[in-house]
């Protein structure tokens, strides 16, 4: 079971911890999935959110020595849904072009395709690498 912590201040929002293995992914995942729904998001914006944050912890997973990953949720006062993933590495993502038969190498262009804007903040322990997805609301809050 996935624990989420609500943000305490700021901007509404939902954070959790998970161990930085493939196995977490589905969990962060139905976390996504929960929270934009609880939110009143439509199914374009969760299923936008649901690869975003497949993308970028599948990427703290395959390319960091993390022990730990923290997947961050908020909502924006602009209408905004802002996901992240928290990793202790400090090498910053860089978008890449991969080949028409590589198996990977394409997750940071999808999270660019489906975000408004994406990028990464640098911290002394690691990173936070981020998405904006432009929300709208599928009922009435």
């Amino acid at each position: 079971m996935t624990v989420a912590k609500p943000n305490a201040i700021g901007a509404p929002g939902y954070t959790t911890e998970l161990p930085c293995v493939r196995e977490s992914v589905s969990r962060a995942r139905a976390l996504v999935s929960n929270v934009l729904a609880a939110w009143g998001m439509d199914d374009d914006v969760a299923n936008c959110g649901k690869i975003i944050v497949t993308e970028l912890l599948t990427n703290a997973v395959e390319h960091t020595e993390t022990p730990v990953s923290k997947v961050l949720i908020e909502r924006r006062s602009n209408g905004t849904v802002r996901i992240g993933v928290a990793d202790r590495s400090h090498d910053v993502p860089r978008l890449k072009s991969a080949a028409l038969d590589a198996e990977s190498g394409r997750g940071l262009r999808l999270v660019a395709e489906m975000s408004s804007l994406w990028g990464y903040d640098t911290h002394r322990w690691g990173k936070i690498t981020w998405a904006v997805i432009e929300a709208s609301t599928g009922r009435e809050q």
